[in-house]
């Protein structure tokens, strides 16, 4: 099941290169078959939630086969609740980031297709190896595409941003590689056998300066994936020049790659560490938060404004994984799928907006409301969702962070609360800006509403944020357990801290 959701997409772009050349006709065939391929991802993806059973946190679906024996690196994928959460998120996605380059992306259609899928599958590969070289090579083989999909199809200074992207996310991933060589060689030492297996990496024991360096490593190449204040210049070059279907991928599913990372690999791998730096990373976090709407609130251009306030929001899901208990680390779990929806939906209406105006900018709209209502409408619910509105899907993801951060570090909440007020203040002023009011601009006047192609995108995502929002626990329920397990072990250090050199770190909680 999982080789099929990695394959489909792979082998499906390849396929895209197939379709025979016959004038503008194939542009059309290879949109088509694109989506139809990413709805058949999204289907396997569903079915593979229907057949997943949520009473456990083993991993499930797993598939294991001998890759490079000699050096114990084997093809080794499978889920548990936290990652089958973000690939249902990837499948769902895509197709939707393709609806929305159907009329932007006029040039060399078939290899804007063929990276968007190959893009796709690298994603879901992240989610699911439980081989450290397995999840290495997927998350640099994301890289590729998203390279080039800025690079090609962006804005004007598209290039700048490509390259800015890939090094800064190649310097991390360098320190990344080298912690992870580090750990296959001392199981090595350990074992006489080289093996990069999570599992077994999970029963070495480790001394606590060699915690602390290997943690280091994996956690600022996590930190620059996020991104954390201060890793964080790169993206808004990233989403501003970027087509609309890489900035919805971009936000919906990349940035959530160094989130999953914590809980995955750096906090259980490392929890002498985890717990001596959790209040730093928190920290940075919680200035993440703040600096991120302050400078959201002074932008001109709207896919700047929602290019920063993922800086802040996502330091809220940083926030969560830090307090190390259930609520704050299933909250920020919860917190990435909604993110990656409301997100999504910003950028995919901001890129509507943008192809029948060519313009990004706050000060050339205002009005739009009487001109057009339905998408007013939808981009009023997605940012209500976005901001925390109860009954909508933002605000299940901040009350759980802000639960289990408060039971851990009641400061830290005091100054997170001033980020949900402020992106409340940067997100309804600019709504008021660009839809209320009279028409400001004589061409503002003539603009269609929603088209039935534009509809079949952003129909879902509003959907899925009202239906996140009434009903969490259809989401919750499948990560409790493996959440649960992550808690669980990194609860065990307290009996290690007294090896811990330096300062003692924050006391965890343990759920009652």
């Amino acid at each position: 099941m999982l080789t099929l959701l990695i394959a489909v997409p792979a082998l499906g772009a390849l396929a895209l290169l197939l379709v025979p050349n016959r004038g503008g006709e194939r542009d059309a065939v290879v949109r088509w078959l694109a989506l139809g391929i990413s709805l058949v991802v999204f289907a396997l993806a569903l079915l593979l939630w229907a057949r997943f059973d949520p009473a456990t946190a083993a991993y499930q679906f797993v598939e294991r086969v001998p890759w490079i024996p000699r050096f114990g690196i084997s093809y080794a994928v499978g889920v548990d609740g936290i990652s089958l959460l973000l690939v249902v998120l990837t499948a769902f996605l895509t197709p939707i980031a393709l609806l929305s380059s159907w009329e932007s992306v006029e040039r060399s259609v078939s290899a804007f297709s063929l990276f968007v899928l190959l893009l796709e599958a690298a994603m879901i590969g992240v989610f699911v190896a439980t081989d450290l070289f397995l999840f290495y090579v997927f998350w640099d083989a994301m890289l590729i595409p998203m390279y080039f999909l800025i690079g090609i199809w962006g804005y004007d200074q598209r290039v700048y941003a490509a390259v800015k992207f890939m090094l800064y996310t190649m310097a991390g991933s360098v320190l990344m590689l080298v912690a992870i060589l580090g750990l296959a060689y001392l199981h090595s030492v350990t074992t006489g056998s080289y093996s990069f297996d999570l599992e077994q990496m999970l029963t070495l024991s480790l001394a606590p300066r060699t915690q602390f360096w290997f943690f280091l490593a994996f956690t600022v190449a996590f930190a620059i994936k996020v991104p954390l204040f201060p890793f964080h210049t790169w993206l808004p070059d990233a989403h501003v020049q970027a087509p609309t279907a890489g900035s919805v991928i971009l936000a919906g599913v990349l940035l959530k790659m160094g989130t999953y990372g914590l809980v995955r690999f750096a906090f259980p791998l490392f929890p002498v560490a985890a717990a001596y730096f959790a209040p730093s990373l928190a920290l940075l976090a919680v200035i993440g938060i703040v600096y991120g709407a302050l400078v959201a609130m002074v932008q001109p251009d709207m896919k700047k404004l929602v290019a920063y306030s993922s800086v802040s929001h996502l330091g809220f899901v940083v926030l969560g994984i830090c307090a190390m208990n259930i609520q704050g680390m299933q909250g920020a779990v919860y917190q990435m799928l909604a993110h990656g929806v409301t997100t999504g939906g910003l950028f995919l209406v901001v890129g509507m907006l943008s192809d029948r105006r060519h313009t990004r900018l706050i000060a050339d709209y205002g009005g739009l409301k009487a001109v057009a209502p339905r998408l007013t409408a939808a981009f009023l619910i997605i940012t209500l969702a976005s901001i925390g509105l109860p009954g909508l899907n933002g605000f299940v993801g901040e009350f759980l962070i802000l639960f289990g951060a408060f039971r851990w570090a009641p400061g830290f909440v005091v100054v997170a609360g001033l980020g949900v007020i402020l992106s409340a203040v940067y997100m309804l002023w600019m709504v008021q800006r660009v839809y209320y009011g009279p028409v400001a601009h004589e061409e503002n006047a003539t603009l269609p509403d929603l088209r039935p192609r534009e509809w079949a995108a952003l129909a879902p995502l509003v959907a899925l944020a009202i239906v996140m929002g009434v009903l969490p626990n259809i989401f919750l329920s499948p990560s409790e357990p493996a959440v649960r397990a992550v808690v669980e072990r990194l609860d065990a250090v307290r009996m290690e801290r007294a090896a811990v050199r330096g300062p003692e770190p924050i006391a965890l909680s343990r759920e009652p």
